[in-house]
């Protein structure tokens, strides 16, 4: 017998079920941990600076901009407004624009 047909068969995700998959809720987030002592300065500036550009990327796809184009400056930072998070750098907005362009 071959090994594939050993392997069991992975559970379906959201996307592969052919009926939407239950999720556990109520959602709660993991455990923030401290982030790891002895790094240069400029590591953690890029580390927090990448988790906002993600925040504000899903905060954008939430709301519907789901193109680079769309998502010019005023619009990142007015969401960044709506969601609670201090106006974002134009660094900041250009990596968001690029988590979007990745994202397609």
């Amino acid at each position: 017998m071959p090994a594939a047909a050993l392997k069991p068969k992975p559970l379906p995700t959201q996307s592969t079920a052919k009926r939407p998959v239950p999720l556990d809720l109520p959602y709660t987030p993991v455990m923030k941990r401290p982030l790891p002592p002895g790094r240069p300065r400029e590591w953690y500036v890029t580390h927090n600076r990448r988790l906002k550009a993600m925040r504000l990327a899903i905060a954008l796809l939430d709301s519907g901009v789901y193109v680079p184009n769309q998502a010019r400056n005023e619009t990142i930072r007015s969401t960044a407004q709506r969601i609670g998070v201090h106006p974002p750098s134009d660094t900041t907005c250009h990596m968001v624009r690029a988590f979007l362009r990745y994202n397609r």
